[in-house]
């Protein structure tokens, strides 16, 4: 199929979460198109559970990727990804580009786990990722990118990530690595060689009424409070098995958000 294309592909995928009045939560919405599938998997509780298939290779060159997920009041949504996204060289001008917009009313719960994003040599992608959330929500976010795959050199990333609690920003972080990027970022100041890096956040009332310290969560982590409920952990690994498992370790330390 993708041979054949003559232009990069525009995809939308959305998902909308809303209590059901019962203890659990429905979704309205609940589409996408293109390479982007969302489809609904068994949940646990009240908590409705989704699954981002890829329908397509990609994203390659010239393609645009867009997901929206809104949680409603009372309702707790679980969005995770059936495997790792491969963004690849293509032979349409420009580079790819995936946005993601997380919006999560007060009282709503959101837990935002994809797989990893491999950023395969000769690719160009950039990310976006922008979660607006209101007093009182939730919300555990993860982001983990791996520069290349293995025994090759990395694709260019460019990746940016905003939260914002109650109208106020505060998280707003930007990521260039690969061919292109400033230098530097592959030194000991940035990813001292390692080929992951991940982003765990983490927002809920318990960071307001017990904060957090801000210091390194062994070698390779580290944990920074938000000007929020919120706190932010960065990693850097050899791999992506060692930067989930650094992230997870950091969830369970922080006693995150949870069901």
């Amino acid at each position: 199929m993708d041979g054949v294309r003559t232009a990069g592909v525009r995809a939308l995928a959305r998902i909308h979460a809303r209590a059901d009045g019962r203890g659990g939560t429905c979704l309205p919405v609940l589409d996408g198109d293109g390479p982007l599938a969302p489809r609904r998997t068994r949940g646990s509780g009240g908590e409705a559970h989704v699954v981002l298939v890829g329908a397509m290779s990609g994203p390659l060159g010239g393609d645009h990727l867009t997901v929206r997920a809104d949680v409603e009041p009372g309702a707790r949504l679980r969005v995770g990804s059936a495997a790792a996204t491969i963004a690849l060289p293509g032979r349409h001008p420009g580079g790819a580009r995936q946005d993601v917009t997380l919006t999560v009313a007060d009282g709503g719960e959101l837990h935002w786990l994809p797989e990893q994003l491999i950023c395969a040599q000769g690719s160009d992608l950039t990310v976006t990722t922008r979660a607006d959330l209101a007093p009182g929500a939730r919300l555990v976010l993860r982001e983990e990118q791996i520069l290349g795959r293995a025994a090759e050199q990395p694709g260019r990333l460019l990746s940016r990530l905003t939260v914002r609690i109650g109208g106020r920003t505060v998280l707003d972080q930007e990521l260039a690595c690969g061919p292109g990027a400033t230098g530097g970022w592959d030194g000991p100041a940035v990813l001292a060689g390692r080929r992951a890096v991940g982003q765990l956040v983490l927002v809920g009332p318990e960071f307001e009424e017990k904060p957090v310290g801000a210091g390194p969560l062994g070698e390779d982590a580290a944990v920074l409070p938000l000007a929020g409920p919120a706190v932010l952990v960065s990693a850097v690994a050899t791999d992506a098995l060692r930067l989930r498992r650094l992230l997870d370790e950091a969830q369970d330390r922080l006693a995150a958000p949870s069901v």
